[in-house]
């Protein structure tokens, strides 16, 4: 019988579960759906995981005894490995939580035996995935970083594991500090409560309200000026005008890009790795159309290059993801897979 791993993605609604086979190829690329259902409580979230295995398994006429390893992508913070943090959106009865160990048991449940688990950040996990992708087996570094609502980042070591860091938050790329003498921008205030120039609130759509209240006095006879949308709403519309061609829209999207790759290469000169995977919305080809694409990246390029060193120049590769929400339940499989090995 084939060994299978496999991996779950814990949303806040909705859990997403996938597996590898033991040569680390995907089983399928089809996700299987379940509710994370966390208003109802911790039982009823780790029942949702169940269901997700045993959906996954069923759909591909899969044993639980196949199962050799399970991981689990959980966003933090945590308070130790395996035990929930303050998380900003679960329940607060959650903190606490050791879900690892639950789930463990529930596994154990199922499977009639023993089941190792692993559990990691889901950004973490998300460029495990990706960083495989990339390498198609060679042995080499890879940097992700994934703008999103906020900054998502990864480092992947040639063995394809990420760094977890001592507290279990390495590579918390978004609540680092820009230079801001090298993108021209004023200090904005982070989601975290911190008013230094988180690079996250240059980088995300959280930042998008700072950009507008910034560069909209600039273009007095621009739409947004007069608009009845709130500040979320205007920032959330800037992705579409920006691909309409609107001047103020395109502005601040390269301001995200040079403030990226100014990131990039300070993250570049840490970990000296081969590639950089970028991810998140602004690279969607179901959400923006190749031209947009084509100018973020070169904008974050152009941005980084010049303060790598000069090998580096020659060598990084800075490219799009492209496994979309698969990635992070693959990375947990993945995980899951590579911790069977050591």
């Amino acid at each position: 019988m084939k060994q299978v791993f496999i991996g779950t993605d814990s949303g806040a609604t909705t859990s997403k579960t996938c597996g590898v086979f033991e040569d680390g190829n995907p089983i399928t690329l089809n996700l299987a759906q379940s509710s994370t259902n966390s208003q109802a409580g911790r039982e009823a979230v780790v029942r949702g995981w169940i269901e997700g295995v045993e959906k996954f398994l069923q759909e591909n006429s899969l044993e639980w005894g196949a199962v050799a390893g399970v991981g689990l992508a959980m966003p933090g913070p945590y308070q130790s490995y395996g035990v929930l943090g303050r998380a900003p959106n679960l329940p607060a009865s959650f903190e606490g939580w050791n879900f690892l160990g639950d789930y463990a048991a529930a596994l154990a449940s199922k499977a009639g035996r023993a089941i190792p688990v692993v559990t990691g950040n889901d950004g973490n996990y998300g460029g495990v995935a990706e960083a495989a992708k990339v390498r198609a087996g060679k042995e080499c570094g890879v940097i992700m970083l994934a703008p999103g609502s906020g900054l998502g980042g990864a480092y992947i070591s040639p063995q394809g594991l990420p760094l977890d860091g001592d507290t279990l938050n390495g590579v918390e790329a978004g609540h680092m500090a820009i230079p801001l003498q090298l993108i021209d921008l004023p200090r904005f205030t982070c989601g975290c409560g911190r008013d230094w120039g988180c690079v996250e609130s240059y980088t995300a759509i959280a930042g998008l309200p700072q950009y507008l209240e910034h560069l909209l006095p600039s273009y007095p006879d621009h739409p947004l000026n007069t608009s009845p949308l709130s500040p979320k709403e205007k920032s959330l519309s800037l992705r579409t005008l920006a691909q309409e061609g609107d001047t103020l829209a395109l502005r601040i999207f390269d301001y995200q890009a040079k403030a990226l790759g100014v990131h990039l290469a300070n993250l570049l000169i840490a970990f000296d790795a081969e590639y950089a995977v970028i991810g998140g919305g602004l690279i969607d080809p179901h959400a923006t159309t190749e031209e947009f694409r084509k100018r973020y990246l070169d904008g974050i390029r152009q941005a980084a290059i010049p303060w790598l060193f000069p090998v580096q120049q020659q060598t990084i590769k800075i490219v799009a993801a492209s496994l979309g929400e698969l990635s992070q339940a693959i990375g947990a499989a993945l995980v899951a897979l590579y911790s069977s090995k050591k």
